[in-house]
């Protein structure tokens, strides 16, 4: 049975499958990335991760994978196949392509950004399937952003495409690790939410579900603390469909989990803050921490669709969870 392979490496853990051409999940796995043993030892654990689902493949399904399609956070050359930089993995200008590619027996391989994968995901399979324009915003210990334009996922000139978080949204703010002040994730990530939540509630150890708690129960701090978070949201997300007008804006990441908590306010915030710009949908996030391994899939079957008719595929929208 035709497959590829799909990873996708986080900060502390891997997600891979094995994919079928209709879409289908054939095998799932998960290991800890091991970032702790250094940057040389996350790369082979990759590598030695990619090598058994392709001998899993082999025994299961008679024959090896036809492509891999691989995600990583940080900067990501993917026309160069190079993880340039990630400062959770310590790694700078892993010729990541080519050393799985190598592993793998000489299969085409595709190096993703892992926002950018999973917004991939989102726009074809999950929230944003149908829409030819959409942004996907993931709200966690940062803010970052996948640009959507039919089908395919905008990376820029320099890879840096979508980097939503570091708008500035409060002039003068909190001091970003970027060099700026003010930038939005600063204020309106999951981790800003946490840290301004602790400090008001009193309590070093409560992040932002605890906070969204306290909001649907009353509490006047966690409604303060949550507004400026929401506030701060709509500001940047305002400035977003300006410039892009996507027609459905896809928020996800651990802070949407807060559901209509988030959702509610956050669609009156961005009502508020537009003029002449059209309204798009907005809405939760679909496929959870799933997204980036499938959207690691539809990048494998994409490369094997630009290989000719001479491969059998299917339409990567065709997908399924």
């Amino acid at each position: 049975m035709k497959h590829v392979i799909a990873l996708d490496v986080g900060g502390t853990g891997m997600k891979a499958a094995l994919v079928g051409a209709d879409g289908e999940l054939l095998h799932q796995a998960r290991r800890p990335t091991g970032r702790e043993r250094g940057p040389d030892a996350v790369v082979e654990g990759i590598l030695g991760f990619a090598a058994e689902l392709r001998a899993h493949g082999i025994r299961a399904h008679g024959e090896p994978a036809s492509a891999a399609g691989v995600a990583v956070p940080g900067i990501v050359d993917e026309a160069e196949g190079v993880a340039a930089y990630a400062a959770n993995l310590g790694w700078r200008d892993v010729p990541l392509r080519a050393l799985l590619s190598e592993r793998l027996g000489g299969v085409p391989v595709a190096l993703g950004h892992d926002v950018r994968t999973g917004g991939l995901a989102e726009g074809r399979i999950g929230a944003g399937r149908g829409a030819d324009r959409f942004l996907f915003v993931p709200l966690g210990t940062g803010i970052a952003g996948a640009i959507g334009i039919d089908g395919k996922v905008e990376a820029g000139a320099h890879g840096f495409a979508g980097e939503i978080g570091h708008i500035v949204v409060r002039p003068g703010g909190a001091e970003c690790p970027c060099g700026q002040r003010g930038c939005l994730e600063r204020f309106a990530s999951a981790s800003a939410v946490s840290r301004a939540w602790a400090e008001a509630s009193g309590d070093p150890d409560a992040d932002a579900a605890d906070c969204a708690k306290a909001v649907a129960s009353g509490d006047e701090r966690a409604v303060r603390v949550w507004q400026e978070a929401v506030d701060a949201l709509a500001d940047g997300l305002v400035t977003a469909l300006t410039l892009l007008d996507p027609r459905t804006l896809i928020i996800g990441g651990g802070l949407a989990e807060a559901g209509e908590t988030l959702f509610t306010p956050l669609r009156e915030a961005v009502r508020r803050r537009v003029t002449f710009q059209k309204l798009p949908s907005l809405v939760p996030a679909a496929l959870g921490d799933t997204a980036g391994c499938l959207g690691a899939g539809l990048l494998a079957w994409d490369l094997l669709e630009a290989a000719g008719p001479s491969v059998e595929t299917t339409d990567p929208s065709e997908v399924t969870t």
